[in-house]
């Protein structure tokens, strides 16, 4: 594995980008604009920008955010994010009463569908896009609802795989944290995003789209070992991995040595590595 002090060493060997963005272009609070750089001249030099993140909010609302914080919406072509592939499948479900599993500002991800918000006794799916408080609560918190909800054979729909992410200085618990605890308890859970195919079929057709030609050397960018490098091994694409985000405690000094026992447990392998995405 090559370990990076440059992404202009390698960006000439691809044609499209799919880049995570928690952790590689903001932490939450303060954006990354080296790494915002580096997409830019990637997309005017070599091909497509397509931002893909395990975000359950509409691409509106992540604009929203960028805006806040300093992200230039310049550097990318396009995002896609898996509250997106949730809402499609909400979509096609027609009405449905749903117990929406999360706080209030993700309520947009089904805002205008034909769907119910109600109770867990009443409902016939839950939509998971995090915890209520994720200041407070942790995953063990929800035991006792998780409890009612197998006891009615629900099934949860998880508009984000993550486990945790970064917000400023801190790591939050997600969506896909509240899943695994589900999954322990025997329940089912359908996950949209990474590593998941669907999104990633759905991005590089969107690559296509853009370009006018199917990418055929696309490069994936993140920081999460088992969500974005994960995905991309099982879609058969290089990948670049970013020390700075979710695993930067748990990895400390930049090495091969380090990153080889990182990237034991989920199984999976990088191209190369960078402590963080600059030109």
């Amino acid at each position: 594995m090559n370990i990076l002090s440059q992404f202009r060493d390698i960006a000439a060997e691809h044609d499209a980008l799919v880049c995570d963005v928690w952790g590689v272009l903001h932490n939450g609070r303060i954006p990354y604009l080296e790494a915002a750089d580096a997409l830019r001249r990637f997309k005017h030099e070599h091909g497509p920008v397509i931002l893909l993140t395990n975000a359950p909010r509409p691409v509106s609302d992540l604009e929203v955010i960028f805006e806040k914080i300093g992200v230039p919406l310049d550097c990318y072509d396009a995002i896609m994010t898996s509250g997106v592939a949730a809402r499609d499948d909400l979509a096609r479900r027609g009405r449905v009463k749903m117990l929406h599993l999360g706080p209030e500002r993700d309520r947009g991800v089904f805002a205008g569908l034909a769907v119910e918000s109600v109770t867990v006794e009443e409902a016939q799916i839950v939509l998971n896009t995090g915890l209520y408080d994720d200041e407070t609560e942790t995953p063990e918190s929800y035991a006792p609802l998780f409890a009612r909800m197998k006891a009615r054979d629900l099934t949860m729909l998880c508009a984000n795989p993550d486990i945790v992410v970064e917000r400023g200085e801190k790591l939050i618990f997600c969506a896909g944290a509240l899943a695994r605890e589900y999954e322990k308890q025997g329940g089912k859970v359908i996950y949209y995003g990474k590593p998941h195919r669907p999104i990633y079929d759905t991005v590089l057709a969107l690559a296509e789209r853009i370009s006018g030609r199917k990418p055929t050397r696309p490069l994936a960018i993140g920081d999460g070992a088992d969500t974005d490098i994960k995905g991309a091994n099982g879609m058969g694409i290089d990948a670049l991995f970013i020390a700075q985000g979710v695993h930067a405690a748990q990895l400390g000094a930049l090495t091969v040595d380090g990153l080889t026992q990182l990237f034991a447990v989920p199984g999976v392998h990088a191209k190369a590595a960078m402590r963080a995405l600059v030109w």
